[in-house]
Formats: structure tokens, C-alpha cells, sequence
């Protein structure tokens, strides 16, 4: 039997299982997203599938992306003149691409395989490198996700090897900067998941300081907050404005609201430690990349169900 987890109005039912990749195809993911048509997205370490995408069932659908990316890390589809465009941030890469649904290159911004200057060695891609950042630089230095506001104007956090938000215009040129490797309020240490609430306001996971700083669009700090997190790693906020975000260091999901007040909150610890990606369909389920009883070590995307 699925077990039931969540409590309250936030009650799901866990599919591990919800994954049905073809016997040739290994999964290794990263992070998932969600299109218009409840398609799922996972972001997959694998070169040869980077890219593979299934139905709401979990039927394998297609794949794509061979050979591009080296080291997947952000997804999201986002609607851009009424259509799915796909977004992705690879870290190694340094790079956010925009792709059609079935993988076709449209946009590129940042130089594949730059570092700015931030005090760490060129060659240090360690999941690490955060520690090791004397300095804030420029875009980019191993970054970590990408968020949109109305205008089209791009936030990106710049995490593994900075220790930044950068802002892009609508055109994609660089505007301007914040934030400096710290543990004070507006520092960050591994600012590592991004979002644009509908108040306008920046949502960021700052993952290490096992915290959310909440800012406005020029970089002015609003809030933290005060709600316990344990490594924050990414978020969902649904069309009610619930905010949903895997707990990467603790291994928990935390439901809350735009104001930081905690709905819901389950996970197994040790078990599920590493927990990365989410985002929802449009029936209110959610999907989670996760470690599992199959592979401790190893991500999947988990479906819960909304009961």
C-alpha cells in the first residue's frame, strides 16, 4: 500500500514507483518541471538522455539533448506568447539555454565554460566550491537556477561558485548584482533556487544559511523567513500562492505560505537527504526528485498524489 504523508489540507499519496523509464534509459536526475499539457520535464544526469520527458502517468514519452549538457543542475517551462518554452541552467556549462518542448535551441546567455573571479580555483567544480568563494564576481561562476518576473526581466542565482543574484533585462543584457558570500542578513551561502511570487517579490534559497531571503527586484532584502528549513534547495508556488520546497540537507518537504508560515512538513531524514527538484501538475500533484529505497544514492522523480 502507497503510504500517505502530509497533514491536514496537504495530504498526498507516494507513488516512488510513479517512473516508468524504458530498461536502456538510467535515471539520475537533477530537477523536474511540469509543461501547459502535464507533461513532466526531469532534468537527467545521464549524457545521452539529459532530457526525458513523461506523461502524467509516468510513461516514458521522449528524450533529447544528447551531448549538451555536462552537468544538468535547473529546469522550468515557463509560457512565453501563449506557448511551453524550456528553460535550463547547466552549471558546469555556466549557461541558461531556452528550448522549444521537443529540444530545439532558441536562446543562450552567459559564455560556455567562463568563470568569473570569485577566489576559487578555475578547476574546483566541487559541490564545495561555495566554502571556498572569497569574493562576489560577475555572471557567472557555476550557477544554480533562473526565475522570471511579468516584464520578461530574468533573475538568476549564481551559487557553487558566487555568491550572487544577477538581473537580466527582457532582452537579455545584463542589469546589475547582489549579495556577498556571508552568513548576515542579504549574504548568501549557495544561493541555490529562485522564484518571482505574484507580489513581484524575489524568493531565494539560500541553502547553506538553511534559509529563504525574500527580496525586491533592485536587491533590496524585504524579509527572512523565520520559518526552520535545513538546506533549502528549490521552489513550486502553485496558483493559490502555496509554496512547496524540497529540503535538500534535512531530507523533508515544507508546504507554507507566501508569508513563510509553514502548512505541512514530512520526510525521512537520512533517506531522503538530497531531495532537489519540485513542481506541480494541474491537479495539485507534486513531483519531488528524490532518493528512494531503490538506490539510496540515486535520484528519481516521486510523484504525491493529492488526496
Amino acid at each position: 500500500m502507497d503510504p500517505i504523508v502530509g497533514s491536514g489540507k496537504y495530504r498526498y499519496k507516494v507513488h516512488e514507483d510513479w517512473q516508468q523509464p524504458p530498461e536502456w534509459l538510467e535515471v539520475k536526475a537533477c530537477a523536474v518541471t511540469v509543461d501547459s499539457q502535464d507533461r513532466v520535464y526531469c532534468f537527467n544526469r545521464n549524457d545521452a538522455h539529459p532530457v526525458v520527458i513523461f506523461d502524467r502517468d509516468g510513461k516514458f514519452l521522449s528524450s533529447w539533448g544528447q551531448g549538451m549538457f555536462p552537468y544538468p543542475h535547473a529546469i522550468r517551462v515557463v509560457q512565453e506568447n501563449g506557448q511551453d518554452v524550456v528553460w535550463i541552467c547547466d552549471e558546469y556549462l555556466g549557461q541558461f539555454l531556452k528550448f522549444t518542448p521537443d529540444g530545439k535551441l532558441l536562446q543562450t546567455i552567459g559564455e560556455a565554460g567562463a568563470r568569473s573571479d570569485t577566489g576559487i580555483a578555475d578547476g574546483d567544480k566541487s559541490s564545495t566550491a561555495w566554502k571556498k568563494v572569497t569574493h562576489s564576481g560577475p555572471p557567472f561562476n557555476l550557477p544554480t537556477d533562473i526565475a522570471f518576473a511579468p516584464d520578461g526581466s530574468m533573475f538568476m542565482t549564481d551559487g557553487y561558485g558566487n555568491a550572487r543574484v544577477h538581473k537580466f533585462g527582457a532582452d537579455a543584457k545584463y542589469q546589475s548584482s547582489w549579495g556577498e558570500p556571508g552568513k548576515a542578513p542579504g549574504q548568501f551561502n549557495l544561493p541555490h533556487g529562485i522564484w518571482v511570487d505574484r507580489r513581484g517579490r524575489l524568493l531565494v534559497c539560500d541553502r547553506e544559511n538553511d534559509r529563504v531571503q525574500v527580496f525586491d527586484q533592485s536587491g533590496k532584502l524585504l524579509e527572512v523567513w523565520p520559518v526552520e528549513l535545513i538546506g533549502p534547495a528549490f521552489f513550486y508556488v502553485d496558483k493559490d500562492d502555496i509554496v512547496y520546497i524540497p529540503e535538500h540537507n534535512g531530507g523533508m518537504i515544507s508546504i507554507l505560505t507566501l508569508d513563510g508560515e509553514r502548512l505541512a512538513r514530512w520526510g525521512d531524514g537520512p533517506i531522503m537527504r538530497s531531495s532537489h527538484g519540485i513542481w506541480g501538475d494541474s491537479q495539485g500533484n507534486i513531483f519531488v526528485v528524490q532518493p528512494g529505497s531503490w538506490e539510496p544514492r540515486a535520484r528519481r522523480v516521486v510523484k504525491y498524489e493529492r488526496i
